[in-house]
Order: structure tokens, then C-alpha cells, then sequence
């Protein structure tokens, strides 16, 4: 394969791991917005909801710099190591950018769990933001329906099981409204993303 072939290659690649990202931000965003509805939080906390939603993995763009240029056998090694930084590194790159304490803070928590197992600070449920609670169903369902490398997607009732057996990482009141929101709202919509680059 040419250099060229190859750079073309790498940026095709790229533009799908993009792709992916915003379409996973989407769902995460629209899920968290209609969780909120669901549970009657303030119209304005829906909102900044959706914009966390949308931005919870921004982390991971920066911590493409730890991995990109790596040789594909370290590459694993390397995500192992840092995967669980995405999460203070979009917390930073959101507070660089000016986004309100509030909106950094449920980003910075999206990988905690009730159950105090998740990261970075393995919080326990109520030291953990109420909204940071709802984008972590939401961001647990969103993957489970996507295809990913080593599997294919779930479907949503397959996804939802999977999640009811790990139930003790999540806030009950929350999962059980974003059931509500599952099983009541136009799923289709809210999942029929096409994007394009």
C-alpha cells in the first residue's frame, strides 16, 4: 500500500471514529434530556442535560494524543492505561472553554457508580451529581446498541436486560424513568442519527 493509500486509509478510519463519537453524544444527549423530562427536573436542567450529554466523552479527542502514532499490539496496553482519564481530561477541556462548574462537573462524574465501583473518585450514589447519574444509564445504553469492535450492537430491549443485571451501579429512580423514556418516547427518533462527513 502507498503512503498515500495508507494516509487515506488512517483518515477514513479517523472520519468513522468521528462519526461514531458524535453519533454516540447525540443519543447520550437525547436520552439524558427526555430522562430529565421523564423525572420533572427543570426545563433548564433538561437543557444543560442535553449539552453534557453530547459533550461527556470529549475527553477522549484529548486522549487520543497519549495513543495516536502507536503500534497497533501497544495500542490495547495504552488504552488500558488511560481510558479512564477521558473523563478528567474533558472536565479540564470543558472548564478551559468556559462551560458552567455545574455541566464540568457531571462530565468529570459520567463514570461513576452507585455502587462506589466506577471512576475517577469511586463515589457512592448520593455523593454522586444527580444529572452525572442519569448521563451514566444513558451513556451504558447508548453503548450497549452500538456495535463496537470485539461485538455487534445489541438490540434495546437486549441492552436494557443487560443493564437490569448491573442495576446496582445504577440510580433506581433514574432507571427506572429512563425506562419510561425508552418504552413512552419515539425510541426510533431518538436513535436514527445519520451522519455524514
Amino acid at each position: 500500500m502507498s503512503e498515500g493509500a495508507g494516509h487515506q486509509k488512517k483518515l477514513r478510519i479517523l472520519r468513522l471514529s468521528l462519526a461514531e463519537e458524535i453519533r454516540h453524544g447525540l443519543t447520550v444527549s437525547n436520552l439524558s434530556f427526555q430522562v430529565g423530562r421523564k423525572l420533572e427536573l427543570p426545563e433548564e436542567v433538561c437543557h444543560d442535560l442535553a449539552i453534557a450529554g453530547f459533550l461527556h466523552d470529549i475527553g477522549k479527542l484529548e486522549l487520543q494524543k497519549y495513543i495516536y502514532g502507536r503500534e497497533e499490539e501497544t495500542l490495547t496496553i495504552e488504552e488500558l492505561k488511560y481510558v479512564r482519564m477521558h473523563t478528567q481530561l474533558g472536565a479540564k477541556i470543558l472548564k478551559d472553554q468556559g462551560y458552567p462548574p455545574h455541566i464540568v462537573e457531571w462530565v468529570y462524574c459520567h463514570h461513576e457508580n452507585c455502587d462506589g465501583s466506577g471512576y475517577p473518585r469511586n463515589l457512592m450514589k448520593d455523593q454522586i451529581p444527580f444529572p452525572a447519574r442519569i448521563i451514566r444509564v444513558c451513556d451504558v445504553f447508548a453503548a450497549l446498541i452500538s456495535k463496537r469492535p470485539y461485538r455487534d450492537a445489541f438490540d434495546p430491549e437486549t441492552a436494557v436486560e443487560l443493564m437490569i443485571d448491573e442495576i446496582k451501579n445504577y440510580d433506581l429512580k433514574v432507571f427506572l424513568a429512563f425506562q419510561r423514556a425508552v418504552h413512552e418516547e419515539n425510541l426510533e427518533n431518538i436513535l436514527n442519527l445519520d451522519i455524514h462527513f
